[in-house]
């Protein structure tokens, strides 16, 4: 994998090479996952294992599940938003996707239900009953709250190799030799019926030209 990264200051692009080795999470894909838009920080800065434990943290206390990890960490301009103006305290933004084998507290799924996005339509508030313990470390924007149960995929079975040789199934029988047909009544209708038409074709305008004039 190549990464290519530039400073937001000078604009110098840097490249370099990855190796990245993929192995399955041991307990599989958790079936609960709740994707956060952190409002106040760039992607670099919930890169470090440090920050990253620390919005664990957070989100255990709304979430009320200590089995938390996180499974993607993606900034907002990936996901259509815009560049931030060069002012003081303005971040790009951040999607943190959690998950967890445990069901959603009632206070995420209070945030995620249809009354709270009909009140995020109107610009208000969505429905929360619980503290927000991510202030003042990360500012939510609840109306961008995402929460999906990931059904398990079914397993598939592997593949049995086998030895690779051929077995003896005895000498090769080829097929039997079809029986002869005759081909010519097809041919002759083939060709005869066209032909025919034509001629009919060729009279019926030759009686219409000869015989059906009339004089001037």
């Amino acid at each position: 994998l190549q990464v290519l990264a530039y400073n937001r200051h000078t604009y110098e692009t840097v490249a370099q090479r990855l190796v990245i080795t993929v192995v399955p999470a041991p307990g599989g894909e958790p079936p609960y996952q709740g994707e956060f838009l952190v409002g106040n920080r760039n992607v670099e800065e919930l890169l470090p294992a440090a920050a990253r434990d620390i919005f664990l943290q957070a989100t255990a206390g709304v979430w009320e599940r200590d089995d938390l990890h996180i499974i993607n960490v993606t900034s907002a301009l990936d996901r259509g938003g815009r560049v931030p103006l060069p002012i003081e305290g303005r971040k790009e933004g951040v999607y943190v996707k959690v998950g967890s084998h445990g069901p959603f507290s009632p206070c995420l799924a209070s945030a995620a239900s249809p009354q709270s996005r009909f009140r995020c339509s109107l610009g208000q508030q969505p429905l929360a009953s619980c503290y927000d313990t991510f202030t003042p470390h990360f500012s939510i924007r609840w109306c961008n709250l995402t929460l999906l149960q990931v059904e398990p995929s079914p397993t598939v079975p592997a593949p049995v190799w086998g030895s690779g040789v051929l077995e003896d199934d005895g000498d090769f029988q080829p097929p039997t030799e079809a029986a002869p047909q005759d081909l010519l009544p097809g041919y002759l209708v083939t060709l005869l019926v066209p032909l025919a038409v034509a001629a009919l074709l060729c009279l019926l305008l030759g009686h219409l030209m000869c015989c059906r004039r009339e004089g001037v």
